[in-house]
């Protein structure tokens, strides 16, 4: 092995401090980029050299052999904001669109800093749209991958069908005196409200009478104590009957009959408006009659207020009209050997012919990760380690450095012994 070699086997050595020196350095620089994984720099020798006769080689260097991802997780912090997701073990979010140097395609990332852009599309912070499967207005995933796009969901109104009445009505109540439509107060013994909304979802007060006309008798033969219910609305400003029907109790205070009456009006502009009124949970005991529940299976029109993204990825909408229901699924992607995918800058990863190609699916599926919502990725970044690394190289280098001076002033001994 002549001195130039050592010149040489010198030189890559400091080749290869210079190699860890930029991948720690590199590591060092993302520490506090979300979803970023650290690499590590592997070393191999170099071709080695035999000596005369076979008796050994001389080895004439190092190389960089490969640049090593880590792939272990980063811690997650708490950021509250929905559209912020975190991957909670194996895959990746998948981003589609144009890159900020101009690539065009479908990439792969664990930063999950997402938001909603004004066409209601879920994009990372460079505009690229998050993959996912969209819903039907009755909030049924679909299974063809696309944008996933949540922000201009709606709520479609739900007119009234059933309306349920539940309280009691006093026993020993005055008989009242017969039914006047124009006088409903003085003609009855009780009233309730109700509010139930038609095919437009526009709102309607529907007021429901109640007048003992009977009272039960201990016989023989037994009567039943009998009671008549009218229910009237404001259609354009004028009281309009919408269903009238009788409830009898026993002597025990039980409804005996009338436990569904129907109830029926035409809203102006909408579609005619019929429901089933529910009596059966009304007894008939003493004390003042009054109401514990009244309720209906309508409501209006919604638009979303806000989304909450669950760990499966299903994206849940909540609407000003107090409805919920789901509007989307965030995908994730899986790959055979994720730490061969290509690096393209912008927290993203391309697929190359050692990863494998993306296969997407729903989290938790699969093998693949869940989702946290509310929270991101931190950096896997190991600064303590890395700075020993950085010390490591440094050291490597300055004794490569030395083997180059030493060799550098052998060679100039060698060429002042010619003088």
């Amino acid at each position: 092995m002549s001195l130039l070699t050592s010149l040489s086997t010198g030189t890559t050595g400091l080749s290869s401090a210079s190699a860890e020196l930029s991948v720690v350095g590199d590591n060092l620089a993302n520490a506090n980029t979300v979803g970023f994984k650290s690499e590590r720099a592997a070393f191999a020798d170099a071709l080695a050299q035999t000596v005369v006769g076979g008796q050994g080689q001389i080895g004439l260097g190092s190389r960089l052999q490969a640049v090593q991802r880590i792939l272990s997780e980063g811690s997650l912090s708490n950021t509250g904001v929905a559209t912020d997701l975190a991957l909670q073990g194996t895959g990746y979010f998948e981003v589609s669109g144009t890159t900020s140097d101009g690539r065009q395609g479908s990439f792969l990332t664990r930063a999950g800093q997402f938001t909603v852009d004004n066409s209601g599309f879920l994009v990372n912070l460079d505009g690229l749209r998050v993959q996912g499967y969209p819903a039907d207005p009755a909030g049924n995933i679909a299974s063809a991958l696309g944008d996933l796009q949540v922000g201009n969901a709606s709520s479609a109104p739900l007119p009234t069908s059933a309306v349920t009445i539940q309280g009691n009505l006093q026993s020993d109540a005055v008989l009242a005196p017969a039914w006047d439509p124009l006088n409903p107060a003085t003609s009855s013994t009780f009233s309730t409200s109700v509010t139930v909304y038609d095919s437009l979802g526009a709102d309607h007060q529907v007021q429901v009478y109640f007048s003992k006309t009977a009272d039960a008798t201990a016989g023989p033969p037994a009567t039943d104590a009998a009671w008549d219910w009218h229910a009237l609305t404001d259609v354009g400003g004028v009281a309009t009957p919408a269903g009238n029907g009788g409830l009898t109790y026993d002597n025990l205070g039980n409804l005996t009959s009338g436990a569904i009456g129907a109830g029926a009006f035409n809203p102006p502009g909408a579609a005619p408006l019929g429901f089933t009124i529910d009596f059966s949970a009304i007894t008939q005991f003493a004390g003042a009659s009054a109401t514990t529940f009244v309720g209906q299976d309508g409501f209006s029109s919604g638009q979303l207020s806000s989304i909450q993204i669950d760990k499966t990825g299903t994206v849940q909408g909540i609407f000003t009209n107090g409805q919920t229901r789901p509007i989307g699924q965030v995908g994730v992607a899986r790959v055979a050997a994720p730490d061969q995918l290509e690096r393209t800058g912008g927290n993203l990863y391309a697929v190359t012919r050692r990863s494998g190609q993306a296969v997407m699916g729903a989290a938790g599926t699969g093998g693949r990760a869940f989702i946290s919502s509310g929270t991101l990725e931190q950096s896997n970044v190991d600064i303590a380690d890395q700075f020993v690394r950085m010390i490591t190289a440094q050291r490597n280098f300055q004794a490569n450095s030395k083997t180059i001076t030493t060799a550098d002033q052998l060679l100039s001994e060698l060429i002042a012994m010619k003088r």
